[in-house]
């Protein structure tokens, strides 16, 4: 887990600079190998099927003003390119947002600086363009997870990142937001008041 400096609290659900409330759970724990590898090949689907989308969109419309069909993936290169940057974009822009993609929502992780502040834009992107460093020789870049005392893969020990549970912080909040309200009582004159005295 996320040592945080002596007196200061839980890393997580912080704003940039700051750090937030604790929350009870596993927050603030480093991600699992599994949960880190399911979310990455949700982030995969959902990334080449928004692309597959895009392509499939642009050839029909294409086709419509040329007035015959037309095959974008003609273009294999370019295609090829198109969707390396589109990645690019994808997990960057997530990742510098709020720390977590779509697939790392789903199981409830996120990424978060080594002293456990919120990533900023740029490390987000510097994090996304070593990425693939991870996966080239068989994926021995990831497999560092699954030995590293703070389950960091090759791209968090460069980018100075690592991936945390942050699963139960908004459910955690409603929680103490709902055992904090006090009831209501109807104010005096109200319909209800009336008809507790029986008028």
């Amino acid at each position: 887990m996320i040592a945080p400096e002596e007196g200061a609290p839980s890393p997580m659900k912080a704003t940039p600079g700051r750090r937030a409330a604790p929350v009870p759970g596993r927050v603030g724990e480093y991600a699992g190998f599994v949960s880190r590898l399911l979310a990455f090949g949700v982030d995969i689907i959902v990334a080449l099927g928004t692309f597959a989308l895009a392509v499939t969109l642009v050839s029909w419309v294409v086709g419509v003003i040329a007035g015959h069909t037309y095959n974008v993936n003609r273009h294999g290169l370019i295609v090829e390119v198109l969707f390396v940057a589109w990645g690019f974009v994808y997990f960057a822009f997530q990742w510098g947002s709020n720390g977590r993609t779509l697939g790392m929502a789903l199981f409830g992780i996120r990424v978060v600086k080594t002293e456990g502040l919120e990533i900023s834009r740029w490390r987000a992107a510097g994090r996304t363009a070593v990425l693939p460093l991870s996966f080239i020789f068989l994926g021995v870049g990831f497999l560092m997870a699954l030995f590293q005392r703070e389950r960091r893969a090759l791209h968090d020990l460069i980018a100075g990142t690592c991936v945390v549970y942050a699963w139960d912080a908004r459910a955690a909040r409603l929680r103490w937001l709902v055992r904090q309200e006090a009831p209501q009582r109807p104010e005096s004159g109200s319909p209800a008041d009336a008809r507790s005295r029986g008028v």
